[in-house]
């Protein structure tokens, strides 16, 4: 691979995506960048929801595109759910692009995206009704390909948005449409890269990328970050930059007020990996794992503040020990007492095997002779499911599911801060109650598990306590 010293690989999330035309005067052309824009590559996820219509709610976990046709209810739900794909992607783009047209290649390119999908799913079932082909063993490649369909519309959108700003932009599809080639991720991008000036050419490439190796097996929706994270290790970027649409600071500012949140600024991967067990995803773990063993830097900057350098994330420890964010996640408390447990071994591994088999994230869990709690995060249907499976396998078990929220707070460094038992006394002062609280002897992240609706106000009582407000000192030290 050829010298990029000079190329920044940058990715764009969904939230922001659908703001993209904000980002035109500022992130793309704002600056210093007015001059020369490129030696930049941009990958970028799919409009805001759009993954959501296509496959199903991240949150609720309501059905789109691929939940309706796995279901297999009824053939019109999933078709139609189609259509409202298309629709919102047309009304997602008529909200960017200023050209007529332009807003008309960008309708042509919905439709032929989404009627050629409507035409495969359909061809796949009629093949599957003859008995000898089952549906369920297409279902992954299945969700490959309606996924890739919103990377593939936001790319292209984005590439003519910034031609007609004068942007020499060029879209680069890695989704596979229409390839019939069987290709690696790292030939998949390879190939798709060749030939490219990084000097007077910027390429926006789909965060989606179709490989023998199948992202969504192993990554599912966080595979755009691990597409992002290839390419930069690959193209041996001089940095990889995130545009969020907030910085990385120590707290939601909703919680604890615009003047007490610090902007992180500089932290590690390790504090990286609890933010993402708690749902707020700096990079995907194994996204992370990628620049680092390639020595490519990290930085996450708000999308809309260009100037501003961000958050550094790398594998430096911390100078000294301190509390760094505060954060919190709603999760259900799985339960399982068994008088029988103590000295039995299995127990927990039966229990791990039926979360996996469900799709049923751990966020944390603990343990003592005759009872294992696991706390997880996954919509309540999930839940249920998992707990059916558990009474069948042990009739003679206690067993409770209890909708609570973790706060966690989190730092490269938590020793000798006594932030467990600051946090817990802090929140009892308060009345908070909490149920409980944990922390490893790693003293990176502490615990606090709290009802469910005292969730916000816990990370307030935490981050002035651990923390600080404005003008304070961190009490927790």
């Amino acid at each position: 691979m050829s010298d990029h010293s000079k190329l920044t690989v940058e990715k764009i999330g969904g939230t922001s995506m659908s703001r993209i035309r904000d980002l035109v005067d500022t992130l793309f052309l704002g600056g210093e960048r007015a001059a020369d824009p490129y030696h930049r590559l941009f990958v970028v996820s799919a409009f805001g929801g759009i993954t959501d219509l296509l496959l199903e709610h991240k949150k609720s976990g309501k059905p789109g595109v691929y939940a309706l046709f796995a279901s297999a209810e009824s053939d019109h739900a999933w078709s139609d759910a189609l259509s409202r794909v298309s629709e919102a992607m047309c009304v997602a783009h008529a909200e960017v692009l200023e050209s007529a047209a332009n807003r008309q290649l960008a309708d042509g390119f919905v439709r032929e995206r989404i009627e050629g999908a409507r035409n495969c799913l359909i061809d796949l079932q009629r093949i599957c009704s003859y008995g000898h082909f089952r549906l369920s063993q297409h279902m992954a490649i299945i969700r490959e390909l309606l996924s890739g369909l919103g990377e593939a519309h936001s790319a292209y959108v984005t590439a003519l948005l910034l031609s007609q700003h004068g942007i020499n932009s060029r879209f680069i599809d890695l989704s596979g449409w229409r390839d019939d080639r069987e290709c690696s991720l790292r030939e998949r991008i390879v190939d798709g890269l060749a030939g490219i000036d990084f000097s007077a050419e910027m390429p926006i490439v789909t965060g989606y990328a179709q490989c023998v190796e199948g992202l969504m097996r192993e990554f599912d929706r966080g595979y755009s970050e691990v597409t992002f994270s290839q390419i930069a290790a690959i193209m041996g970027a001089r940095e990889a930059v995130i545009h969020k649409e907030f910085h990385l600071s120590s707290a939601d500012p909703k919680l604890v007020g615009a003047e007490n949140v610090r902007k992180l600024g500089h932290t590690n991967y390790d504090v990286a990996d609890q933010l993402s067990n708690m749902g707020m995803e700096a990079i995907h773990p194994k996204a992370a794992k990628a620049l680092r063993q390639a020595d490519v830097p990290l930085r996450v900057t708000n999308a809309f503040e260009p100037d501003d350098p961000g958050t550094l994330i790398d594998d430096k420890p911390a100078a000294s020990p301190g509390a760094e964010i505060v954060t919190g996640l709603d999760v259900y408390a799985l339960e399982l007492f068994e008088q029988d447990m103590v000295g039995v071994k299995g127990y927990d591994s039966a229990i791990l095997d039926m979360l996996a088999r469900h799709r049923v994230r751990i966020v944390s869990k603990t343990s003592n002779a005759n009872t294992i709690v696991h706390y997880v995060d996954a919509p309540l249907k999930a839940i249920r499911r998992v707990e059916r499976d558990l009474r069948e396998t042990y009739p003679q078990a206690e067993l409770s599911v209890r909708a609570m929220s973790i706060a966690s707070v989190i730092g490269r460094d938590l020793s000798g801060l006594r932030v467990l038992s600051s946090g817990l006394a802090a929140l009892e002062d308060a009345g908070l109650n909490p149920i409980a609280g944990q922390q490893t002897t790693r003293s990176v992240d502490v615990q606090f598990m709290v009802p469910r609706d005292a969730l916000d106000a816990a990370i307030g009582l935490l981050h002035d306590r651990c923390i600080g407000r404005a003008g304070g000192v961190q009490a927790a030290a």
